[in-house]
């Protein structure tokens, strides 16, 4: 679709509704959308096929892209009348060879009472029969057409309202929403994890100059988004509604325990309280993640039972001496959060699993390099490419499934994921036994496939092979590090280890230890295939030069 865009280069409303309607696999197959560019474009000349044609194929070049205007052609050149013309088109939709015989029959003879011959009958027919069934209905492009550019508008001028607003349209299914967060990333807006002092229900849009200063914002991005507290799994609306008011009467909660004190009851539920802690909502607190789920219950435990107390007119002595229950009690048993946190992998996971997407970070961050020398392609360039490709992508694998054919037989489909598209992919039967191993949900992977252009252009990719990519799924591998106490190695030294990394070229990073405490790592461009690179270097420098 792009690439139609560009050749295209709309300047007209006409232009969005031809788009929608020559974006098909009727008219692409004919070549019709390159032809539309081509001839609004002085690229090819018009052609019209009689010059009474003009009248009525004017605005769209001379090419019959639309039903309504097979049924100008209809009225214009065989004297049909706008309900015959209907019924010209309902019979080379149904395509049934009767009708069609019927029609063509009654056509050339009416192109023969109007003046303009059989032969032009026959001529046009032909194009007809070819095109009717692909052509598209005006009336109904100008109405998408209408929609596509008044949100397209949106995205060019407001784009932070706009993503937010689409990403909580997408709120209860947020499996819908990658290629949204893909596209939001390409614009420089960055989707913050909830927040329970900041964040509302939906999606909220940060303008650049309210995003909080510690939040590294690319380049020229507009802003950044929120993520919507009732779209973390568990959490309902009507409890985000609580605690919102809670905070707006009150002020920011400052800690997990004054958050339990004060929130209703009900926000306090179990399930609720540990998708939001896994999911972010309280890290602005500074309470790492695996501590606060290790003991939010605890905490609720005694918060509660102390609130009942109070309700009930049960003082504690600390609270009598000093008029303020909450505050002693706080002081005296407050059960401390451990500081400990989830390695990355497993923060990472939990965080999708209650948020539905990766949103503080994610696990290809940092593996970008590595990743592209093990693929061919970007999962975003697929859409370039021709029918039944052989393609090689990496990414993540998200949202595996096991499936039955109509025979009964097992097959596979998951969700492959860069930073940038996703795209499904099919395990067939035949091909499942020996790649099964391999199909694990957050696992990362350079997949072998063959590309399928599915119904409506929609891509597919049948898998042949996929790589599981062990190394990456760990953040790296832990790097080889040469040991040279003396200072920085001479020229001939570094002239060697350049050509051995260049031959050996992989995936861990190198470090060089020119002395104690002082450790050089070269850059991405210089990282290397251990199993194939130490036993080289050694012999190169010296066994006790390469660090077991």
């Amino acid at each position: 679709m792009r690439q139609l865009l560009r050749r295209m280069e709309p300047n007209s409303f006409e232009d969005v509704s031809a788009v929608l309607a020559l974006y098909r696999p009727g008219p692409m197959s004919e070549n019709m959308h390159n032809d539309y560019a081509d001839r609004k474009n002085g690229r090819k000349p018009v052609d019209f096929f009689h010059e009474d044609a003009r009248e009525v194929l004017d605005d769209t070049f001379g090419l019959m892209i639309y039903q309504e205007s097979v049924m100008r052609v209809a009225q214009q050149f065989a004297g049909y009348s706008l309900a015959q013309a209907d019924n010209l088109r309902k019979a080379c939709g149904k395509k049934q060879r009767d009708l069609m015989v019927a029609e063509r029959q009654k056509f050339e003879e009416g192109c023969e009472t109007t003046g303009y011959g059989i032969a032009l009958g026959k001529q046009l027919f032909d194009i007809i029969e070819k095109f009717a069934d692909y052509a598209f209905n005006k009336s109904h492009t100008f109405g998408y057409g209408l929609i596509t550019y008044q949100t397209a508008y949106l995205k060019a001028h407001f784009p932070v309202e706009y993503f937010s607003a689409l990403l909580t349209s997408v709120k209860h299914n947020l499996d819908k929403a990658a290629v949204y967060l893909a596209d939001c990333r390409a614009s420089g807006i960055k989707v913050l994890p909830p927040d329970i002092n900041r964040s509302v229900s939906d999606f909220a849009p940060l303008r650049r100059e309210d995003v909080p200063d510690d939040v590294d914002l690319p380049v020229g991005s507009p802003g950044a988004i929120l993520f919507g507290m009732s779209a973390v799994r568990n959490v309902g609306e009507g409890l985000v509604s609580q605690l919102v008011e809670e905070r707006d009467e009150n002020g920011p909660y400052t800690t997990f325990y004054e958050f339990a004190e004060r929130v209703p009851e009900p926000v306090l539920h179990k399930r609720t309280l540990e998708s939001l802690i896994n999911g972010g909502a309280f890290d602005r607190l500074e309470h790492p993640r695996l501590g606060l789920v290790s003991v939010h219950e605890s905490i609720i435990e005694s918060t509660l039972s102390r609130r009942r107390e109070r309700d009930q007119g049960v003082l504690s002595l600390f609270g009598d001496w000093n008029g303020d229950d909450s505050a002693e009690i706080g002081r005296v048993e407050r059960i401390e959060i451990p500081d400990v946190e989830y390695p990355k992998a497993e923060r990472l996971k939990a965080e999708k699993e209650m948020l539905g997407l990766y949103v503080s970070d994610h696990p290809l961050f940092g593996v970008e390099s590595a990743l592209r020398r093990r693929a061919e392609h970007a999962i975003v360039d697929l859409s370039d490419m021709e029918d039944g490709s052989h393609v090689k992508v990496g990414g993540i694998i998200t949202a595996s499934a096991k499936k039955f054919t109509k025979k009964g037989d097992q097959m596979a489909v998951f969700i492959l994921e860069d930073l940038d598209a996703s795209v499904e992919v099919t395990v067939f039967p035949r091909t499942l036994a020996a790649l099964q191993q391999s199909i694990v949900d957050d696992r990362i992977v350079a997949v072998k496939a063959r590309l399928d252009r599915r119904d409506e252009g929609r891509l597919g990719l049948i898998a042949m092979e996929i790589e599981s990519l062990t190394g990456l799924e760990s953040g790296g591998s832990r790097p080889v590090r040469l040991r040279f106490p003396g200072g920085m190695p001479d020229r001939y030294v570094l002239e060697r280890l350049k050509a051995i990394i260049e031959e050996h070229q992989g995936d861990t990073p190198v470090e060089i230890e020119v002395a104690k405490g002082q450790v050089l790592r070269l850059g991405e461009g210089f990282q290397v295939d251990p199993s194939r690179a130490v036993g080289e270097l050694r012999v190169a420098f010296g066994h006790e030069a390469v660090a077991p």
